[in-house]
C-alpha cells in the first residue's frame, strides 16, 4: 500500500475558476504561491516563489469558487498529481518565451487562514455543508 499526502500554505495568486465535467462534478481551480527566503553561502538573502495549482472538486470546489480570493493566504492539503507527460511538474512556454512550472495538487482540506471579506459564522456553514474541513484560522493560531 502506497499513500501520499501534501500541505502547503500560501498566497491565492488569482481568482478561483469554477467549470463543470461533461458529467456535471464541478471543479474550481486555483493557483497559490509559497513563498520561501533564505540566506545563501554568500551571506546573501534569497527569496524564492514556487507555484502550486490546486484544483477542488465537489461541494469544497463550490465553496472555494465562493469564499476563495485572490490575495488569501491558505493552507491546502491534498495529493500531488504529476503531469502525466513527465511525470513532474506541469511545464508550459509564458508568452516572453520562457519557461513556466507549477504543481498540481488535488485539493482535500482548504482552510483559510486570512479573510477580509467573510465572517467566520458563514465559512464554518458553508464547510459543513461542504463535507470538507474549509476553516478560518488567526494567525496566533499557527505553528510556525
Amino acid at each position: 500500500m502506497s499513500y501520499q499526502k501534501v500541505i502547503i500554505v500560501g498566497n491565492v495568486g488569482k481568482e478561483p475558476e469554477m467549470r463543470h465535467t461533461p458529467t456535471g462534478q464541478a471543479v474550481t481551480a486555483f493557483s497559490v504561491a509559497v513563498n520561501e527566503s533564505y540566506t545563501n553561502k554568500g551571506g546573501e538573502k534569497v527569496k524564492r516563489t514556487i507555484w502550486f495549482r490546486a484544483s477542488a472538486w465537489g461541494k469544497l470546489a463550490e465553496v472555494c469558487n465562493v469564499y476563495v480570493k485572490k490575495g488569501m493566504l491558505v493552507l491546502v492539503e491534498g495529493k500531488m498529481a504529476a503531469d502525466p507527460d513527465t511525470g513532474g511538474p506541469k511545464i508550459w512556454t509564458k508568452s516572453d518565451g520562457t519557461s513556466g512550472s507549477s504543481f498540481e495538487i488535488t485539493a482535500m482540506t482548504v482552510q483559510f487562514l486570512s479573510s477580509k471579506q467573510h465572517s467566520e459564522g458563514s465559512m464554518v456553514e458553508a464547510a459543513q455543508e461542504a463535507g470538507g474541513q474549509v476553516m478560518p484560522v488567526s494567525d496566533e493560531e499557527l505553528p510556525f
